[in-house]
């Protein structure tokens, strides 16, 4: 009787001992870097990768948008919804190397932020629903080849309406009469850097107005670049390049340092410095892409039949205080052409 006792107190011990490594091994963090959710009663966890091809602040308030509106609508990290966020620094290498990652898990939806993960993603993932989000035009990109059906598996966001690039070279040309040529930083590999430089180059034509390049292959040069316009530009404009935007505050320092006016695509690069843009916030982008990523998650809708959405409520965003530092007086009639004055005049 007394071996059994013991026998059986010896058992109890293992078992206890089984439990609590149990217990401990499930804490630990998952190959993600994060702590694997558990999933709510009765509930599912959603499985969510992101391929993010560089950090800057656009991009970096995309993902947060999208974020966001998960979490609005019950799915949230470390509850029930397991994430697998990537950046690939800017490398297209690492790029390619991410996607063909994803391809080899198995996903419930893949975001792709900004044109070349979208492009690697595309080309890797087929058997897990798409979104992009940060990508200039989807259909010149060979991204989806339609808008309104996109087909496949992939749909999502474009963050570039034609008319914002139009109404910027507008305010440029009427407000800067001694603006003859513009000098712009750009990534001749990024597609979508070309196709915003084509059309600003084309509407500031209309008015005589000379568009200059100075061509970077990686971030590093934009300093170089833009320092190699000075004397030759009497204004700066950079496009949604992911390369040059990276590199965006050595720009700045130079539209300060020679009073010349930087414009730029996107209202995160007019907050950090540049003076004015036509655009949105990329937070508001990111949550539009979220929303179309609950219908696919919760409601089983499928990309291909999604609308690529464009941005709308476009607005002129002007930083006055960076106006003064790049030698820019701000008139009563640009202040007049912004709609909302208390978002998008920035003091």
């Amino acid at each position: 009787m007394k071996n059994k006792a013991l026998l059986s107190l010896a058992l109890s011990a293992v078992m206890l001992g089984v439990v609590g490594c149990g217990q401990k091994d499930a804490a630990q963090p998952n190959t993600a870097g994060s702590t694997a959710p558990a999933p709510a009663a009765g509930g599912k966890t959603y499985s969510v990768a992101i391929s993010q091809i560089v950090e800057h602040p656009s991009l970096d308030a995309t993902r947060q948008g999208f974020l966001a509106a998960l979490k609005d609508a019950g799915i949230v990290e470390g509850q029930n919804l397991k994430l697998d966020y990537n950046n690939a620094q800017g490398d297209q290498a690492n790029n390619l190397s991410i996607a063909q990652k994803i391809a080899s898990k198995n996903q419930d939806l893949v975001l792709a932020i900004a044109t070349p993960s979208a492009l690697a993603v595309a080309q890797q993932v087929k058997s897990a629903p798409v979104l992009f989000a940060a990508v200039t035009d989807p259909v010149a990109a060979k991204i989806v080849p339609n808008l309104d059906k996109p087909g496949g598996n992939i749909s999502g966001a474009a963050d570039t309406n034609p008319e914002a690039i139009t109404q910027l070279m507008s305010f440029i040309t009427t407000n800067f009469k001694n603006v003859k040529n513009v000098g712009i930083v750009i990534n001749q590999g990024e597609p979508n850097a070309v196709i915003m430089a084509d059309k600003a180059e084309k509407e500031l034509a209309k008015a005589g107005v000379k568009l200059v390049k100075a061509p970077v292959t990686n971030t590093s040069e934009v300093k170089q670049a833009a320092e190699s316009l000075v004397g030759r530009v009497d204004a700066f404009y950079i496009t949604l390049d992911n390369m040059v935007v990276s590199g965006v505050d050595t720009i700045i320092q130079t539209a300060q340092k020679n009073k010349i006016p930087l414009f730029s695509s996107d209202r995160e690069t007019v907050e950090k410095g540049a003076f004015a843009t036509v655009g949105f916030k990329y937070y508001d982008h990111g949550y539009q892409v979220g929303q179309m990523a609950v219908d696919v998650l919760k409601n089983g809708k499928k990309p291909a039949d999604m609308k690529v959405t464009l941005p709308e409520n476009l607005d002129l965003i002007l930083n006055l205080k960076a106006a003064a530092a790049q030698g820019v007086t701000v008139t009563d009639e640009m202040k007049n052409a912004v709609k909302d004055k208390t978002t998008n005049i920035i003091q």
